[in-house]
């Protein structure tokens, strides 16, 4: 088997195309987690995702774009610094969530007046803090019941993107890019996008392609299948990837604007009867995480402890696994799982993945014996991204200069007298080599790698 998932990824790594996004969400709750499972930017591996989102941000009373936890912007600041290290990284800001169980953005939309307060605060809050873009976490337009709120939606996404344009061509600056988490079930695409209206304003879109099935139904069932199960009734046919990611090309999404949403979270149940597979009944959830504390969910790390001592199986015909012990059960995500994914995703083009979330793979690699970030890892290396940069060898006699060169120097990027087609990158004293494209060598004037 281990041989079989080597080959599989080796394809998949000649077959994808290396500019693919590799999206990651962090939470700001993450930060009040017990013990191991705390969570800050500091945790971010910088060179891992070629985006990285932070939630979560939401909307005043004022109608203006706001932090939520006391602390947000200093751990804004903390992520964004991340950039000195790895200038190629992007970060946006999601806005979202609820008021007193109300999207915030029902209020907001509703006016032309309060869409134009927002616009101007966004703009001015994601520059101050040096955010390269928005994410927008409405869930979802049209849940309330209103039908207006879908032609709202479409008028927000719109008159950001021309704010967006304009702004950029009046200060010269790079344009900040405009993103939305959007519904994975037929049932909510249907209510709340107007699809061919919003893709040409959107950079990238992440379709919630997880929570699928949970504890809320009265059997088992996968969070993140990739195709329909022989379980499904015909109330579920659609609650897989190839359904919903299908659905939103039908409706007029190019494939590369769209990214596969990947949860490093299961999906928990606790069994009601003797029997134990998919579609067995059930009656709410397992036990609660000893870190997350939700109910309903594990995150990955949680998972690895459980599976120690659980059996664990696969649902054929969904491409994924599951884990059962007493009367606990969880569907999750793995190396294999992942592997199947990537290669629906290669086959059909999509623009890339976005990941639920950095905290819950096994971030510190203290939990699952394969370092860190295992999940996140291997969907890098099977998307066929080059080779994240590493810290130059010490030879066994002389110790390397160069792995010394960073000791007590601040982040950020310097020039390797030794070879100039190569520049240095400091991070928490740590030295990483970088090399420029074939051709360019690395100016020091502009931090940049440019011709001779």
């Amino acid at each position: 088997m281990a041989r079989l998932l080597q080959a599989l990824a080796v394809l998949l790594v000649f077959h994808f195309v290396s500019s693919s996004k590799l999206v990651c969400h962090v939470t700001n709750w993450a930060q009040f987690r017990p013990n191991a499972g705390k969570f800050t930017p500091d945790n971010v591996d910088p060179f891992l995702c070629t985006h990285v989102i932070y939630s979560l941000a939401t909307i005043n009373s004022f109608n203006q774009l706001t932090s939520i936890e006391w602390n947000d912007k200093e751990m804004y600041a903390r992520l964004n610094n991340l950039k000195t290290v790895n200038p190629a990284l992007r970060t946006l800001l999601s806005v979202g969530g609820t008021v007193n169980g109300i999207s915030p953005f029902i209020a907001m939309s509703a006016k032309a007046e309060s869409r134009a307060i927002f616009i101007k605060s966004a703009i001015s809050f994601l520059r101050e803090h040096m955010f390269d873009g928005l994410n927008l976490d409405w869930q979802y337009p049209g849940n309330s019941g209103s039908p207006e709120e879908k032609e709202r939606f479409t008028l927000l996404i719109t008159e950001l993107s021309e704010a967006f344009d304009s702004e950029a061509k009046d200060t010269r600056k790079s344009r900040l890019q405009l993103t939305a988490n959007v519904s994975g079930l037929r049932s909510i695409i249907d209510k709340a996008y107007e699809v061919e209206k919003i893709v040409p304003h959107l950079e990238f879109l992440n379709v919630l392609t997880y929570d699928f099935h949970g504890h809320w139904d009265p059997v088992t069932g996968h969070n993140s299948p990739l195709y329909r199960g022989s379980e499904d009734s015909a109330s579920y046919y659609h609650h897989n990837i190839n359904s919903s990611l299908s659905y939103w090309m039908e409706l007029g999404a190019p494939a590369e604007l769209l990214l596969m949403g990947f949860p490093t979270y299961g999906r928990t149940f606790r069994l009601s009867g003797t029997s134990s597979g998919l579609g067995a009944p059930a009656s709410g959830a397992a036990d609660l995480g000893l870190y997350t504390g939700t109910a309903g969910f594990w995150a990955y790390y949680e998972i690895c402890d459980f599976i120690q001592s659980a059996t664990v199986s696969r649902i054929i015909d969904q491409k994924v696994p599951f884990a059962t012990f007493a009367s606990a059960w969880v569907g999750y995500d793995d190396m294999e799982s992942i592997l199947h994914k990537v290669q629906w995703m290669t086959n059909n083009n999509l623009g890339g993945a976005h990941v639920w979330t950095l905290d819950m793979d096994d971030f510190s690699g203290s939990f699952c014996s394969a370092g860190s970030y295992p999940l996140v890892n291997h969907l890098r290396v099977s998307m066929g991204f080059p080779p994240k940069p590493t810290i130059p060898p010490a030879p066994t006699t002389t110790r390397d200069p160069l792995a010394d060169f960073c000791r007590g120097r601040p982040d950020g990027l310097y020039e390797n007298a030794a070879d100039k087609t190569t520049f240095l990158q400091c991070f928490n004293g740590i030295t990483y080599l970088q090399r420029c494209q074939p051709g360019l060598i690395y100016w020091d004037s502009c931090k940049c790698c440019n011709w001779p």
